[in-house]
């Protein structure tokens, strides 16, 4: 199907791939992943969504038929139709095309702009504290406030979960104490000690590592309790050296979380559609990409940015 896209959001993969820590499968490719709009033309067989429907898309177009789609990981699937941005052109233009497949409809009153962005911030923390399976209660540290950081705090809030959220930036602590961090922490300085404080001494039951650097690893380690989990969200071009023996005593364990399935979007777009998952949107035209990638690289960037064509 042809959409013609309404908002596509502006993440930090997108730096990533500029600064050739990701490789696209092929170049020149056009870049955005968060992509929603309105379908303009459907191809032969589509049923499912019409010509006027508002949608999101998935943005790993899975085949549905792989070893890894069939166990319900079409994440990761094996021989995906499209991969917006990473593979297929993205949705930084005024029409994107993309399997009917992979399209989710948004729902009434939500809009598209906010959307674009749950696509993969809101996504991306839903998969991640599922991996992590975090239960009521748990006390658990977001290191790292950008727009993933900012919607894990609002999942773990409605997990039941006590987020802690790390960032330098105090705008941000602010605004990820009012989307529901019961403590906020300065990451610019010590991190481990306050995090000790607030969870009695103990230490995280879980931390969500978001920024992948050297320093930051050390201080989430650090950071953690006993049979606590640190997960990998984040990465950098850094490499992290661990002790194996500083995990095993205290029964600690390091997972990893990458992207998110279909089923996810459709239950970040119900979130965000009952004001549970909300996004601050800072909207731009399309000719102003450079510019805000610049924004965003110099973490001047609070809440998400989309681009409208």
């Amino acid at each position: 199907m042809l959409i013609d896209v309404a908002a596509a959001g502006v993440c930090g993969t997108e730096l990533h791939f500029l600064d050739g820590l990701l490789t696209p499968a092929r170049t020149p490719i056009t870049l955005g992943h968060e992509v929603a709009g309105v379908v303009a033309e459907v191809g032969d067989g589509v049923e499912d969504v019409a010509v006027g429907d508002r949608v999101a898309v998935h943005y790993r177009h899975a085949c549905h038929r792989c070893r890894s789609c069939q166990a319900g990981n079409d994440h990761l699937c094996d021989a995906p139709l499209g991969f917006l941005a990473f593979a297929s052109d993205g949705g930084f233009a005024e029409q994107v095309v993309v399997p009917a497949s992979a399209v989710v409809r948004v729902p009434d009153g939500l809009d598209l702009a906010v959307a674009a962005t749950l696509c993969c911030s809101g996504t991306t923390a839903l998969h991640a504290v599922g991996v992590a399976g975090v239960r009521a209660g748990a006390d658990a540290v977001v290191y790292g406030t950008g727009g993933v950081g900012l919607a894990l705090v609002q999942v773990l809030r409605e997990a039941g979960a006590r987020p802690i959220a790390v960032a330098r930036d105090p705008q941000r602590l602010r605004l990820a104490r009012e989307l529901g961090a019961e403590v906020t922490v300065d990451g610019s300085g010590d991190v481990e000690a306050p995090i000790r404080e607030a969870t009695g001494g103990a230490g995280a039951d879980v931390v969500f590592e978001l920024v992948g650097t050297r320093e930051t690893s050390a201080a989430a380690l650090a950071s953690l309790g006993k049979r606590g989990t640190l997960v990998y969200v984040g990465y950098s071009f850094d490499t992290v050296e661990i002790s194996p023996l500083s995990l095993v005593v205290p029964e600690q364990r390091i997972v990893t979380s990458v992207g998110n399935r279909r089923s996810e979007l459709v239950e970040a777009l119900d979130l965000g559609a009952r004001g549970l998952l909300r996004t601050t949107v800072d909207e731009h035209f399309l000719d102003d990409a450079p510019r805000v990638l610049d924004e965003l690289r110099a973490g001047r960037i609070v809440g998400r940015a989309v681009l409208r064509p």
